[in-house]
Protein backbone atom coordinates (compact mmCIF):
# COMPACT_ATOMS: atom_id res chain seq x y z
CA UNK A 1 0.00 0.00 0.00
CA UNK A 2 1.21 3.53 -0.71
CA UNK A 3 1.03 6.29 1.98
CA UNK A 4 -1.29 8.23 1.11
CA UNK A 5 -5.29 8.04 1.72
CA UNK A 6 -6.96 11.16 1.07
CA UNK A 7 -7.55 12.12 4.74
CA UNK A 8 -8.22 8.85 5.89
CA UNK A 9 -6.08 6.12 8.25
CA UNK A 10 -3.37 4.37 5.54
CA UNK A 11 -0.98 1.68 6.90
CA UNK A 12 2.49 2.45 5.89
CA UNK A 13 4.38 -0.39 3.95
CA UNK A 14 7.52 -2.54 4.67
CA UNK A 15 10.71 -1.72 3.09
CA UNK A 16 9.84 -2.17 -0.81
CA UNK A 17 11.98 -5.52 -2.33
CA UNK A 18 12.78 -5.74 -6.22
CA UNK A 19 10.75 -8.79 -7.32
CA UNK A 20 12.71 -11.81 -8.51
CA UNK A 21 12.92 -12.35 -12.44
CA UNK A 22 12.68 -15.95 -12.33
CA UNK A 23 8.96 -15.81 -10.92
CA UNK A 24 6.43 -18.29 -12.81
CA UNK A 25 5.93 -16.99 -16.57
CA UNK A 26 1.83 -16.67 -15.70
CA UNK A 27 -0.35 -13.40 -15.02
CA UNK A 28 0.21 -11.57 -12.20
CA UNK A 29 -2.65 -11.20 -9.70
CA UNK A 30 -3.38 -8.24 -7.17
CA UNK A 31 -6.39 -7.32 -4.98
CA UNK A 32 -6.81 -5.05 -2.03
CA UNK A 33 -9.66 -5.19 0.59
CA UNK A 34 -9.99 -2.85 3.17
CA UNK A 35 -12.18 -1.15 5.88
CA UNK A 36 -12.30 2.43 4.49
CA UNK A 37 -11.71 3.72 1.47
CA UNK A 38 -7.75 3.58 0.12
CA UNK A 39 -5.96 5.51 -2.48
CA UNK A 40 -3.51 2.62 -3.93
CA UNK A 41 -0.05 3.37 -5.19
CA UNK A 42 2.26 1.42 -3.72
CA UNK A 43 1.06 -1.91 -4.68
CA UNK A 44 -0.21 -1.23 -8.16
CA UNK A 45 3.28 0.58 -8.77
CA UNK A 46 5.19 -2.24 -8.10
CA UNK A 47 2.77 -4.60 -9.84
CA UNK A 48 2.54 -2.62 -13.39
CA UNK A 49 6.72 -2.71 -12.97
CA UNK A 50 6.12 -6.74 -14.48
CA UNK A 51 4.06 -5.76 -16.97
CA UNK A 52 7.30 -5.22 -19.24
CA UNK A 53 9.92 -4.16 -17.15
CA UNK A 54 10.94 -6.42 -14.30
CA UNK A 55 8.75 -9.28 -16.04
CA UNK A 56 7.37 -10.54 -19.29
CA UNK A 57 3.58 -9.82 -18.94
CA UNK A 58 3.58 -7.07 -21.88
CA UNK A 59 0.03 -8.37 -23.35
CA UNK A 60 -1.79 -6.12 -21.83
CA UNK A 61 -3.00 -4.85 -17.58
CA UNK A 62 -6.32 -4.10 -15.93
CA UNK A 63 -7.85 -2.65 -12.51
CA UNK A 64 -11.38 -2.55 -10.78
CA UNK A 65 -11.55 0.29 -8.51
CA UNK A 66 -15.07 -0.13 -6.38
CA UNK A 67 -17.11 2.16 -4.71
CA UNK A 68 -20.63 0.28 -3.55
CA UNK A 69 -21.76 -1.85 -5.62
CA UNK A 70 -20.94 -0.34 -8.68
CA UNK A 71 -16.96 -0.52 -10.28
CA UNK A 72 -14.36 1.60 -12.22
CA UNK A 73 -12.87 -0.81 -14.76
CA UNK A 74 -9.66 0.13 -16.84
CA UNK A 75 -8.27 -1.84 -19.00
CA UNK A 76 -5.43 -1.38 -21.95
CA UNK A 77 -4.01 -4.22 -23.66
CA UNK A 78 -0.54 -3.39 -23.90
CA UNK A 79 2.24 -3.67 -21.52
CA UNK A 80 1.74 -1.67 -17.93
CA UNK A 81 4.96 -0.42 -17.53
CA UNK A 82 4.41 1.69 -20.65
CA UNK A 83 1.49 2.96 -20.18
CA UNK A 84 0.75 6.92 -19.65
CA UNK A 85 -3.11 5.69 -18.02
CA UNK A 86 -1.38 3.55 -15.64
CA UNK A 87 1.11 6.48 -14.49
CA UNK A 88 -1.90 8.45 -14.39
CA UNK A 89 -3.97 6.37 -11.42
CA UNK A 90 -0.30 6.16 -9.53
CA UNK A 91 -1.15 9.85 -9.15
CA UNK A 92 -4.98 9.88 -9.07
CA UNK A 93 -6.21 6.95 -8.65
CA UNK A 94 -9.93 7.00 -6.72
CA UNK A 95 -9.81 5.90 -3.62
CA UNK A 96 -11.50 2.47 -2.87
CA UNK A 97 -12.53 -0.25 -0.07
CA UNK A 98 -12.36 -2.69 -3.19
CA UNK A 99 -9.19 -3.27 -5.68
CA UNK A 100 -8.33 -5.71 -7.84
CA UNK A 101 -5.94 -5.87 -10.41
CA UNK A 102 -4.40 -8.26 -13.61
CA UNK A 103 -1.33 -8.18 -15.52
CA UNK A 104 -1.46 -10.45 -18.67
CA UNK A 105 1.18 -12.71 -19.69
CA UNK A 106 -1.21 -14.29 -23.38
CA UNK A 107 -1.91 -17.99 -23.78
CA UNK A 108 -4.71 -17.88 -24.93
CA UNK A 109 -6.24 -15.29 -27.49
CA UNK A 110 -4.26 -12.06 -29.14
CA UNK A 111 -3.64 -8.96 -27.30
CA UNK A 112 -6.39 -7.18 -27.52
CA UNK A 113 -8.74 -5.37 -25.20
CA UNK A 114 -11.09 -8.01 -25.36
CA UNK A 115 -8.74 -10.36 -23.92
CA UNK A 116 -7.80 -8.53 -21.01
CA UNK A 117 -8.34 -8.93 -17.52
CA UNK A 118 -10.20 -7.99 -15.37
CA UNK A 119 -13.55 -9.16 -16.54
CA UNK A 120 -16.71 -7.50 -15.42
CA UNK A 121 -20.35 -8.38 -15.67
CA UNK A 122 -23.60 -7.01 -13.77
CA UNK A 123 -25.75 -9.67 -12.15
CA UNK A 124 -28.26 -8.87 -9.42
CA UNK A 125 -27.90 -5.29 -10.11
CA UNK A 126 -24.00 -5.62 -8.41
CA UNK A 127 -20.58 -5.29 -10.95
CA UNK A 128 -19.11 -8.92 -10.65
CA UNK A 129 -15.35 -8.81 -11.38
CA UNK A 130 -13.00 -11.29 -12.21
CA UNK A 131 -9.02 -12.57 -12.79
CA UNK A 132 -7.59 -15.48 -13.31
CA UNK A 133 -4.18 -17.01 -14.12
CA UNK A 134 -3.38 -20.14 -15.27
CA UNK A 135 -3.75 -22.75 -18.05
CA UNK A 136 -7.51 -24.33 -18.82
CA UNK A 137 -6.94 -25.61 -21.92
CA UNK A 138 -9.94 -27.86 -22.03
CA UNK A 139 -12.36 -25.77 -20.69
CA UNK A 140 -14.04 -24.39 -23.96
CA UNK A 141 -14.70 -28.11 -24.71
CA UNK A 142 -15.89 -29.24 -21.32
CA UNK A 143 -19.47 -30.03 -20.95
CA UNK A 144 -19.27 -28.83 -17.02
CA UNK A 145 -18.18 -25.77 -17.83
CA UNK A 146 -21.23 -25.09 -20.51
CA UNK A 147 -22.02 -21.13 -20.54
CA UNK A 148 -25.70 -19.87 -19.85
CA UNK A 149 -26.46 -16.09 -20.52
CA UNK A 150 -23.27 -15.10 -19.84
CA UNK A 151 -21.20 -15.24 -23.04
CA UNK A 152 -17.43 -14.31 -23.71
CA UNK A 153 -16.35 -11.29 -25.32
CA UNK A 154 -12.70 -13.00 -26.32
CA UNK A 155 -11.15 -15.84 -26.41
CA UNK A 156 -9.34 -16.52 -23.19
CA UNK A 157 -10.48 -19.19 -20.98
CA UNK A 158 -10.64 -17.34 -18.21
CA UNK A 159 -13.45 -15.44 -19.29
CA UNK A 160 -14.97 -18.74 -20.00
CA UNK A 161 -14.70 -19.39 -17.16
CA UNK A 162 -15.91 -16.27 -15.39
CA UNK A 163 -19.07 -16.98 -17.57
CA UNK A 164 -19.60 -19.86 -16.44
CA UNK A 165 -19.26 -19.39 -12.88
CA UNK A 166 -22.02 -16.35 -13.00
CA UNK A 167 -24.21 -19.08 -14.50
CA UNK A 168 -23.67 -21.11 -11.43
CA UNK A 169 -24.48 -18.12 -9.32
CA UNK A 170 -27.54 -16.72 -11.56
CA UNK A 171 -29.84 -19.03 -9.47
CA UNK A 172 -29.19 -17.68 -6.46
CA UNK A 173 -28.99 -13.88 -7.03
CA UNK A 174 -32.37 -14.57 -8.84
CA UNK A 175 -33.56 -15.90 -5.74
CA UNK A 176 -32.76 -13.03 -3.76
CA UNK A 177 -34.96 -10.68 -5.38
CA UNK A 178 -32.56 -7.68 -4.66
CA UNK A 179 -30.98 -8.63 -1.50
CA UNK A 180 -27.55 -10.56 -1.62
CA UNK A 181 -27.45 -14.35 -1.33
CA UNK A 182 -25.97 -15.60 1.99
CA UNK A 183 -22.48 -15.92 2.18
CA UNK A 184 -22.37 -19.49 2.71
CA UNK A 185 -24.44 -20.44 -0.28
CA UNK A 186 -22.10 -18.54 -2.39
CA UNK A 187 -18.93 -19.82 -0.98
CA UNK A 188 -20.78 -23.19 -1.40
CA UNK A 189 -21.22 -22.28 -5.60
CA UNK A 190 -17.61 -20.80 -5.73
CA UNK A 191 -16.18 -23.98 -3.94
CA UNK A 192 -17.30 -26.28 -5.83
CA UNK A 193 -16.40 -24.43 -9.22
CA UNK A 194 -13.11 -23.78 -8.24
CA UNK A 195 -12.49 -27.65 -7.33
CA UNK A 196 -14.10 -28.36 -10.93
CA UNK A 197 -11.56 -25.77 -12.33
CA UNK A 198 -8.52 -27.36 -10.73
CA UNK A 199 -9.35 -30.47 -12.45
CA UNK A 200 -8.44 -28.61 -15.68
CA UNK A 201 -5.52 -26.96 -14.60
CA UNK A 202 -3.73 -23.41 -12.87
CA UNK A 203 -6.87 -22.27 -10.99
CA UNK A 204 -5.57 -19.22 -8.79
CA UNK A 205 -8.36 -16.55 -9.22
CA UNK A 206 -9.99 -13.31 -7.87
CA UNK A 207 -13.51 -12.57 -7.97
CA UNK A 208 -16.17 -10.39 -6.54
CA UNK A 209 -19.47 -9.54 -6.48
CA UNK A 210 -18.71 -6.16 -5.10
CA UNK A 211 -19.77 -7.41 -1.32
CA UNK A 212 -17.13 -9.96 -0.83
CA UNK A 213 -14.09 -10.59 -2.25
CA UNK A 214 -13.06 -14.08 -2.82
CA UNK A 215 -9.80 -15.55 -3.23
CA UNK A 216 -8.61 -18.56 -4.48
CA UNK A 217 -5.46 -19.91 -4.69
CA UNK A 218 -3.52 -23.26 -6.64
CA UNK A 219 -0.13 -23.40 -7.80
CA UNK A 220 2.07 -21.82 -10.61
CA UNK A 221 4.66 -23.61 -12.40
CA UNK A 222 8.03 -22.20 -14.17
CA UNK A 223 8.53 -22.79 -17.95
CA UNK A 224 9.88 -25.96 -19.24
CA UNK A 225 10.21 -27.29 -15.35
CA UNK A 226 8.64 -29.39 -13.46
CA UNK A 227 8.61 -27.11 -10.01
CA UNK A 228 5.45 -26.01 -8.69
CA UNK A 229 5.24 -22.47 -6.99
CA UNK A 230 2.94 -21.12 -4.61
CA UNK A 231 -0.52 -19.54 -6.43
CA UNK A 232 -1.14 -17.12 -4.06
CA UNK A 233 0.33 -14.94 -1.25
CA UNK A 234 -1.93 -12.91 1.77
CA UNK A 235 -1.19 -9.89 3.67
CA UNK A 236 -3.07 -8.93 6.42
CA UNK A 237 -2.70 -5.25 8.11
CA UNK A 238 -4.29 -3.16 10.69
CA UNK A 239 -3.65 0.24 12.14
CA UNK A 240 -5.17 3.32 13.70
CA UNK A 241 -4.91 7.17 12.87
CA UNK A 242 -3.36 9.56 15.00
CA UNK A 243 -6.06 12.24 16.06
CA UNK A 244 -5.97 15.53 17.66
CA UNK A 245 -6.20 15.79 21.25
CA UNK A 246 -9.27 18.39 21.61
CA UNK A 247 -10.21 17.21 24.95
CA UNK A 248 -9.41 20.54 26.59
CA UNK A 249 -11.82 21.78 24.72
CA UNK A 250 -14.89 19.67 25.33
CA UNK A 251 -14.35 17.56 22.42
CA UNK A 252 -13.18 14.08 22.25
CA UNK A 253 -12.52 11.91 18.81
CA UNK A 254 -11.97 8.41 17.86
CA UNK A 255 -8.91 7.10 16.81
CA UNK A 256 -9.90 5.84 13.76
CA UNK A 257 -9.03 1.87 12.63
CA UNK A 258 -8.43 0.64 9.73
CA UNK A 259 -8.19 -2.80 8.24
CA UNK A 260 -6.76 -4.07 5.39
CA UNK A 261 -6.10 -7.70 3.02
CA UNK A 262 -3.45 -7.55 0.48
CA UNK A 263 -3.71 -10.53 -2.45
CA UNK A 264 -0.68 -10.55 -5.08
CA UNK A 265 1.10 -13.74 -7.09
CA UNK A 266 4.04 -12.65 -6.00
CA UNK A 267 4.98 -10.73 -1.98
CA UNK A 268 5.23 -6.88 -3.06
CA UNK A 269 7.29 -6.15 0.17
CA UNK A 270 9.69 -7.96 2.61
CA UNK A 271 6.44 -8.40 5.31
CA UNK A 272 5.52 -11.64 6.43
CA UNK A 273 3.22 -12.87 3.42
CA UNK A 274 1.43 -15.92 3.91
CA UNK A 275 1.44 -18.48 1.43
CA UNK A 276 -2.33 -19.84 0.45
CA UNK A 277 -2.51 -23.54 0.66
CA UNK A 278 -3.48 -25.33 -2.80
CA UNK A 279 -7.17 -24.76 -3.26
CA UNK A 280 -7.71 -22.82 -0.50
CA UNK A 281 -10.88 -20.11 -0.39
CA UNK A 282 -11.04 -17.15 1.27
CA UNK A 283 -13.96 -14.77 1.66
CA UNK A 284 -12.65 -11.05 2.20
CA UNK A 285 -15.02 -7.86 3.40
CA UNK A 286 -14.11 -4.71 4.85
CA UNK A 287 -10.62 -5.54 4.59
CA UNK A 288 -10.49 -8.70 6.89
CA UNK A 289 -10.57 -12.30 6.32
CA UNK A 290 -14.12 -13.55 7.35
CA UNK A 291 -14.09 -17.49 6.39
CA UNK A 292 -11.87 -19.47 5.07
CA UNK A 293 -12.35 -23.22 3.49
Amino acid sequence: MGSTMHGRAVCSPGPSRRLARDSARMCELFAMSSRMPTAVDFSLERLTRRGGAEGPHRDGWGVAFYTGRDALLLREPGAASESSLVRHIERHGPPSELVISHIRLASFGVAALRNTQPFGRELGGHAHVFAHNGDLPAIADNAGFALGRFLPIGETDSEHAFCHLLTRLTALWDAASGDIPTLDTRMQVIAGFAADLRALGSANFLYTDSDTLFVHAHRRTLPDSDQVLPGLFVLERSCAEEVPDLSGSGVRLETVQQALTLIASVPLTDESWQVLAPGELLAVRAGSIIERR
